[in-house]
């Protein structure tokens, strides 16, 4: 295999099939257009692992009978984010990081790369739903938990299954250029352009319902009518409580503010309707962004992209849509 760019999976019992399944039919894929990865999968133990499908995933070795990896890869598994890491996976990744020009992780791959102290210091993302906990139990990584894959000084990390099959096709671009990656995305009928910090646009609102019976009218209401004045001051006359009170309630239940919450409602709101067909101008209207501007800044900061770009790229088909550049 000299001259071959080798790309390897650190896999485990219980770990997620599509992880590693999704990233190397991209680096599979590329082959087939004359690039020319090596696909290796080592195991702390050396042995095969069970997958959390209960297939077992057959292994190349351990980390040691790889000497000259390029790529190291790290998939995710749902152990990861609710057991300690396991010590011999912590050691493995220890000793291939050195190594390994690039460390990836998939998914909650990002766990054991931070057990490792490989994300100290440094940004990183993970699948939505555990990027909280990803922070609490790491608080020296800047976790970045609306991005699709983040990139630090060579230690990439990614969203889930999709997102690492995204960051897969980055790093064929990177490898070979605009025009292979273009081939395998193509072939593999991918979305070629969705960059890195583009925000997990799938992840909705997660919010328990709050125990609070004044917060909970509160949040039902932004939900309900979006585009009334949800002003903490006015949220809290409604139920006749103080501003302070009202926002010690979002902190405490929702570890956020009332202004970031009515925001956070209306940017979902907004990506409704603009999916469903509905002008950035009557869009901002109706979610309570008062002008297409402020609502394009909120898009831009918040998900990377305009509220027309969004559009463009999620709009449902069919009888009745929008016309093509009727932004208005």
């Amino acid at each position: 295999m000299a001259g071959d760019h080798r790309v390897v999976f650190v896999v485990f019992d219980g770990m997620k099939m599509l992880d590693m399944a999704g990233p190397a039919e991209v680096f599979a894929e590329a082959n087939l257009f004359g690039a020319k990865y090596a696909l290796r999968h080592v195991s702390p133990s050396g042995k095969p692992v069970l997958t959390s499908m209960g297939v077992e995933l057959p292994v190349d070795g351990t980390a040691e009978d790889e000497p000259d990896p390029d790529t190291v890869i790290v998939v995710g598994g749902d152990d990861l984010v609710s057991l300690p890491v396991p010590p011999d996976l912590i050691t493995t990744i220890q000793s291939l990081r050195p190594r390994a020009r690039r460390l990836v992780s998939i998914c909650t791959g990002s766990f054991a790369l931070a057990a490792a102290g490989v994300l100290a210091g440094r940004r990183a993302t993970t699948h939505w739903r555990h990027a909280r906990l990803l922070a609490c139990a790491y608080p020296d990584v800047q976790v970045q938990p609306e991005a699709l894959f983040v990139e630090d000084d060579g230690v990439f990390t990614s969203a889930g299954v999709s997102a690492g099959i995204d960051l897969a096709l980055s790093l064929v671009e990177q490898d070979h250029g605009p025009d292979l990656a273009r081939d395998v995305a193509r072939s593999l009928v991918m979305f070629m352009q969705r960059p890195g910090g583009q925000s997990q646009f799938s992840a909705p609102l997660e919010v328990r319902p709050p125990r609070t019976p004044t917060l909970r009218r509160v949040v039902d209401l932004i939900a309900a009518q979006p585009a009334l004045d949800h002003s903490v001051s006015r949220l809290a006359a409604l139920v006749a409580v103080s501003p302070r009170h009202l926002a010690r309630l979002f902190a405490t239940e929702l570890n956020t503010t009332p202004a970031k919450y009515v925001e956070q409602v209306r940017l979902d709101h907004a990506k409704v309707l603009l999916a469903a067909g509905h002008s950035v101008a009557e869009t901002a209207r109706v979610a309570g962004f008062g002008s297409p501007e402020t609502m394009r800044r909120t898009f831009t900061a918040r998900l990377g992209i305009s509220p027309s770009q969004y559009r463009a790229r999620f709009e449902t088909t069919g009888p009745g849509k929008r016309k093509p550049g009727n932004d208005r």
